[in-house]
């Protein structure tokens, strides 16, 4: 697979072979799962404080004739801390499980749970030379939105010493990328950002 190298002024120079990579099977399935196991790496952990609504002295007691019970005093049978007491009687009020005020929540989220994805090596690799021989792919490239009359694909390596933004837009323009720029040139705010 050839392709021109072209100056910084825009004219072509000669052509060169490609390396075999370039030439690799587009695989967007492939490209997609490796970029969410490498999105994944990034992503922050986060959950409940393990211990959180269950600070009170609540129990249930699963015996008919305890004290302090709630068997025989038709009400539900909830886990129950007790504020007052007068001889048997007893202020109760619902604590710790999920249906009472302040209680623990019934399945958080897990802070320990890990959210890294693994990829093999092999499959990693494929994608990555998948994407490169992509961006040589005219047709692919517009499908994305770009907008060019000829897709420049290498620039000699002058391009590098360039230190000036103003350089580099010229640059664009000689490689006829002027459609381009008008394109990236404006900025989408989404609302509320």
């Amino acid at each position: 697979m050839k392709t021109d190298v072209f100056t910084v002024e825009g004219k072509k120079t000669h052509s060169i072979d490609l390396p075999q990579q370039c030439a690799e099977e587009y695989r967007p399935d492939m490209i997609k799962r490796a970029f969410h196991a490498y999105q994944s790496h990034n992503r922050q952990p986060y959950g409940a404080y393990p211990g959180a609504g269950q600070h009170f002295s609540a129990k249930l007691s699963r015996r008919r004739r305890q004290f302090k019970t709630s068997y025989g005093h038709g009400i539900s049978r909830v886990q129950r801390k007790s504020l007052w007491h007068r001889g048997r009687q007893f202020g109760w009020v619902g604590a710790v499980i999920p249906g009472t005020v302040g209680g623990r929540r019934a399945h958080p989220p897990k802070a320990h749970k890990d959210f890294e994805q693994k990829i093999n090596k092999k499959e990693r690799k494929k994608a990555l030379r998948s994407a490169l021989a992509a961006t040589f792919n005219e047709e692919l490239v517009k499908t994305r939105g770009h907008q060019f009359d000829m897709l420049p694909t290498v620039v000699e390596s002058k391009m590098e010493m360039l230190n000036k933004t103003q350089d580099v837009e010229k640059m664009l323009m000689n490689l006829k990328l002027n459609k381009e720029l008008e394109r990236i040139s404006v900025v989408k705010v989404r609302a509320g950002r």
